[in-house]
Formats: structure tokens, sequence, C-alpha cells
């Protein structure tokens, strides 16, 4: 019987200079989309999962991150002498139990491979996810929940791939498949960390959504310094990969990189675009945007 998946580590040590000045004093994770920050979001699928314990990885200048899923007494009893329930609620809904989440620190910017293996003690002995916190993802059902059902039936390790354009998989971590488990998975026989043009076994991108055996934390602890000059996930991975089953999921949704500019504005207007508050607004505002484009492209 498989162990269950109840712990879950976020890495959000990164400095997020792709986003400067922006993130100079505000962490990249706790720029909003929409009315909630990107942590927010991820941390709502790995509890729709069922995520037990979340082990945040985090940095100096993160500590907002810690408040964020804090309680705020001063707001929270003006909003009740003000009566404003709705806003009251909205607080505690998204507030994590007490003793549900830790937070620790990667004391030096040494790559997710080192920020994962930070959190060792906390995950102990048992296979945990990982989510990356610049990544959401739009579906009906958690992506997280739906690697979660396929972990239940075959154990071992699982990673939430993609399909992207064949032109743009230089800029991605990309599984090569083997054998098929299902419609939506695959066992997977190698993976590559931005593989050169021309030279990808596939088109499916490693997506930030990871299930991974307490193994990896061994591997991690000898790993060696890999691109970039940090300790990658993805060599660790690939080690473990000798010793135990990786399967692929091809999950139902949609991936939003908000570590770039265009992922994080493509988020706000998916998401904006699901309160129907806003999308009686927006929508002719963006056709207006695109009329206008149209017009100064003909001139």
């Amino acid at each position: 019987m498989n162990k269950p998946i109840r712990k879950a580590v976020l890495p959000v040590a990164g400095l997020g200079t792709r986003f400067l000045p922006a993130t100079k004093a505000v962490p990249k994770e706790m720029l909003t989309i929409v009315d909630q920050p990107i942590i927010q979001y991820v941390v709502d699928e790995a509890r729709a999962a069922g995520i037990e314990h979340i082990a945040f990885v985090t940095g100096r200048n993160k500590h907002v991150i810690e408040d964020h899923f804090d309680m705020a007494y001063e707001l929270e009893d003006t909003l009740k002498a003000r009566k404003k329930t709705e806003a009251l609620e909205l607080l505690e809904k998204h507030r994590p139990q007490p003793g549900s989440t830790s937070f620790t620190r990667q004391q030096a910017p040494l790559g997710l491979g080192h920020a994962i293996w930070c959190a060792r003690d906390i995950i102990g002995d048992e296979p945990f996810a990982i989510l990356l916190p610049d990544v959401i993802i739009k579906s009906k059902v958690s992506c997280l929940r739906q690697m979660v059902d396929l972990y239940d039936q075959t154990g071992g390790n699982i990673i939430a791939v993609e399909e992207i354009p064949e032109d743009q998989t230089h800029q991605y971590g990309i599984v090569e498949l083997a054998e098929r488990i299902n419609a939506a998975s695959s066992e997977i026989s190698n993976m590559v960390e931005k593989p050169a043009p021309g030279t990808a076994p596939s088109n499916l991108m490693i997506t930030g959504r990871y299930i991974l055996q307490p193994e990896i934390f061994d591997l991690l602890s000898e790993q060696g310094k890999g691109a970039g000059g940090e300790i990658q996930l993805t060599d660790s991975m690939i080690s473990l990969m000798s010793k135990q089953k990786f399967a692929s999921l091809k999950f139902e949704g949609r991936s939003y990189d908000c570590g770039s500019k265009y992922g994080f504005l493509s988020a706000n207007i998916a998401f904006g675009m699901d309160d129907p508050k806003l999308a009686d607004d927006l929508l002719p505002f963006m056709r207006d945007i695109v009329e206008g484009q149209r017009q100064v492209a003909a001139e």
C-alpha cells in the first residue's frame, strides 16, 4: 500500500529579478493575480489535493509570506467591529489550520535542488509533493489532486507535464516517455534540462508539480552543482530514476508561468474572466485594445 501524500514543499526563496523593481521590497509570490497573491493560488491547489502540512522554504525579506498565512489581529478586530462579515470570512477561509505550516530558510541561492533539501527534516521519511510557486494552474480539478489520484494507483514518483510548441522546448525541462500507463500517463525514461534546439526527446515540459519519494533527499545531499552553478533537482531525479519508477501526467488544465511578465499578465486576464462582475467590463475593454492595435498596424 502506498504511503499517502500528506506534505508539500513550496520553495519561495527566489529573488524575483525578472520583476524588478516591483520585487525589490515585495516578494514575487505576493504579486496579485486579480485579488489574491500568486502564492495563495498554489496553497489552495495543495489543500484541494488533501495536503495536510506545507513547508515553505523562504529567504531574506520573505517574512510577508509568513504574515499572509497568519492572523492579523488589528485588521480582523476592525472588520468585526464594522460588521464586515464577508471580508472576515474570506480571511478565515484562506488561513491554514494551526500547526499546518512550517517555514525554513534557504540561506544561500544554491538552486531548486538545494531549496528542496532544506525541507528534509520537515518532510521526514515519507513521499511528498513539490509545487513551484511561480506556476499557477487553472483547472476544474486541482492539478495536484489529479497527480495524487494517479499516485494512489501507481505509487513511485509523478511529474506533471504539458505540451508546448517544438520551438520552445529549449527553454524548459523536457521528459522522454517510455511505456504508456493510461491515456494521460506514461513511464518516464529520461529528463533533459533545456535541451539544445532540435534535440528534445518530446514536446512535454515539466510543469512545476512533482510527487517524489523521500530517497531524493539523500541524492540531493550528495548532488554536485550542475547547470548555472546550482544544485539541480532534475539531476537528482535522473539519479533516482535508475532505482525507482517515474511517471508523467498530462493534467487537465492550463499552467501560467507567473515568473514571466507574459505569464503573469495572461493569468490575470484568464482568472479575471472567471469573475462575471469583471468579465462584463473586461471583455469589451480587451476588444477595444485589440481593435486599436489593428488600426495602428494598418496605418
